[in-house]
């Protein structure tokens, strides 16, 4: 066998594998957002439902109820932080499925979440795979702006 015919032969083969792995992603609906908002998710429900999708939001007051025998937790997110006065009005709900959440999981977290909108009846649930929490006070800013780099 010519060295030629090795050498194309290889190249062959790592074209088709760069191939098959772009396929393969692009399939999966990958998406290079980052992560919408609620209100961004929820204007368009209906292109979104089956779709693999990653949401922000706040978990709405009073709504984490844990499901043991499902080993599932349901709980809504708003738009606006209810710690904040953001009203629960438009939440969507949300099943996360597993019973291993974050620490920083509780009413009015800062909350990604990752999975899929599907309508159960005339309802629209995110059923997330991922999940998670953000602790606000951790990323705030110092007041008075950022730190004098003078000596």
């Amino acid at each position: 066998m010519s060295k030629g015919f090795q050498v194309a032969g290889g190249a062959t083969l790592i074209a088709l594998l760069l191939g098959w792995y772009a396929l393969s992603n692009l399939e999966a609906g990958a998406s290079f957002t980052y992560y919408q908002s609620l209100e961004e998710f929820t204007a368009s429900v209906d292109a979104q439902a089956g779709q693999p999708a990653r949401v922000h939001g706040y978990v709405s007051e009073g709504t984490i109820e844990r499901d043991v025998g499902s080993r599932s937790v349901r709980f809504a997110v708003q738009n606006e932080p209810p710690h904040g006065g953001g009203s629960s009005e438009g939440a969507m709900d949300v099943v996360f499925a597993s019973l291993e959440t974050p620490d920083l999981f509780k009413d009015g977290a800062e909350v990604v979440l990752e999975g899929r909108l599907l309508r159960e009846g005339s309802i629209a649930r995110v059923h997330a795979d991922k999940l998670l929490a953000k602790c606000p006070s951790k990323f705030e800013g110092q007041e008075g702006g950022p730190p004098s780099t003078e000596s």
